[in-house]
């Protein structure tokens, strides 16, 4: 199944950037929401203002020159109110207008103030035709709105004038939408740059890291860049990385030593019991050398395993599980290949014949036969080998992974050996991204797995 989108992303990078960009959204949004009440505040006062100056003024009084070249509409003296069915009264802008015109002396009983579509007002429409057939240059677009204010004088008779609301006014949100997502392309390209002047060598580290846990490949260190903190912290990852190389290195050098000051003993030791002549006593003799021999080499292997010379190889997977298989089959052994699946990896195949070994004799040792079987699911290769032993107590499988661990606590050759088999072939499994899984059979018996990811 594909994994489902993610919306939070893992990166650092990621998370800083999506952070960051809300937050500057929510800036930028607070901004605008505040910068564009502000405008509509200063629009509504410009023009309450202008209605108010009109109103104040004599209507009859003769117009100035300006005026006649169409740069007001008229006050008019009309007997009703300019109100009409469905329209609504803006009673903000009314307190405002009454409280201008007290203050001015202006005498009035009531007023109204409604806004309407300039198609929907005969006198506005005629105006604004009358402008754009003169082709005024300040006139670029028909207004679409307008306010009408009026007053009811002492002599019932109301005063009407109209104010159009500039059409540029509506394009105002749209030009600080444009401003504030140019502010925020700038600002998070600019976040962009300094994270990944920060997460690259960081990403760079880790990879690094990653692989020398995995490998512990020898290599140039990495050079040191980015800000003062992650060169220092680059720096102390390779002082950390040299000291852990020349551990690991003397470590080598000691089990070398050992390797070898302890089997040529070994081996004189195998000549010198010959000489013995009860025959139990020397096959008894014989049998306690090899079983020194065989435990010193799963201790040197466990210690090595970590640390592979050889390098990862495209191996058929089928094929190397038939090979250890035959092994088995020509010394007369009751192993037997179920299926043996066509899979291709890239694999260290000398280990992993060994912890294929490690299974099998395990489950020749405790169960008196195995069956092993190569399957493919999930993105991962299975190598399984079953038996019909006695199984593990399921409160001491994750025990059993330990080294020197064993269900029989002796170290007799005939009931096991030295309890290092599953951990050796845990070692290389996760030498190679996978697991040893060990599950009982629901039918009696144990089921011990190699799981290896086929990416």
């Amino acid at each position: 199944m594909p994994e489902p989108m993610r919306l939070w992303p893992r990166s650092l990078q990621g998370q800083l950037l999506l952070a960051i960009a809300l937050a500057l959204f929510v800036a930028q949004g607070l901004s605008a929401a505040l910068l564009y009440r502000a405008q509509t505040e200063r629009r509504e006062a410009m023009l309450i203002n202008s209605a108010a100056f009109r109103l104040a003024g004599d209507p009859n009084a003769p117009r100035p020159p300006w005026a006649r070249r169409g740069g007001r509409m008229r006050v008019v003296v009309e007997p009703a109110s300019p109100q009409r069915p469905g329209e609504l009264r803006e009673a903000d802008a009314e307190r405002e207008l009454a409280r201008i015109l007290t203050r001015e002396g202006v005498a009035f009983e009531d007023l109204v103030i409604v806004e309407r579509e300039v198609a929907r007002d005969p006198i506005a429409q005629r105006w604004a035709a009358r402008r754009l057939q003169r082709g005024d240059r300040n006139w670029r677009e028909m207004p679409h709105d307008l306010i009408v204010a009026a007053i009811r004088r002492p002599d019932g008779q109301w005063l009407h004038a109209r104010v159009m609301v500039p059409a540029r006014e509506r394009r105002l949100l749209w030009t600080m939408l444009l401003q504030a997502l140019f502010t925020y392309a700038v600002l998070v390209g600019a976040v962009a740059l300094v994270l990944r002047r920060i997460t690259r060598p960081l990403a760079a580290l880790t990879e690094r890291m990653e692989r020398f846990a995995g490998t512990r490949s020898d290599g140039p260190l990495l050079a040191p860049q980015g800000p003062d903190d992650v060169r220092r912290l680059i720096a102390a990852h390779n002082a950390l990385e040299s000291r852990i190389a020349a551990l690991l290195d003397e470590k080598d050098v000691m089990l070398g030593a050992i390797g070898h000051d302890l089997k040529t003993p070994l081996a004189a030791l195998r000549v010198r019991i010959e000489s013995v002549e009860d025959e139990a006593e020397r096959a008894k003799m014989a049998a306690t050398i090899e079983d020194i021999a065989r435990s010193l080499d799963d201790i040197l292997s466990l210690a090595r395993v970590g640390r592979p010379s050889d390098p990862l190889e495209p191996t058929e997977l089928g094929a190397l599980a038939a090979a250890v298989v035959e092994e088995y089959e020509d010394r007369g052994e009751p192993v037997t290949l179920a299926d043996a699946r066509r899979l291709v990896l890239p694999l260290r195949a000398t280990w992993l014949r060994r912890a294929m070994r490690n299974l099998i004799d395990n489950a020749l040792r405790y169960g008196g036969a195995a069956r092993v079987s190569l399957t493919r699911g999930d993105g991962r290769a299975e190598i399984r080998v079953d038996d019909d032993g006695p199984g593990i107590p399921e409160h001491e499988i994750a025990r059993m992974m330990e080294p020197f661990t064993r269900m029989e606590a002796s170290r007799n050759t005939a009931t096991g050996g030295a309890g290092l088999g599953l951990t050796l072939a845990q070692a290389i499994a996760e030498q190679h991204g996978g697991a040893v899984v060990l599950v009982n059979r629901a039918e009696g018996g144990l089921s011990a797995s190699i799981s290896l990811p086929l990416e």
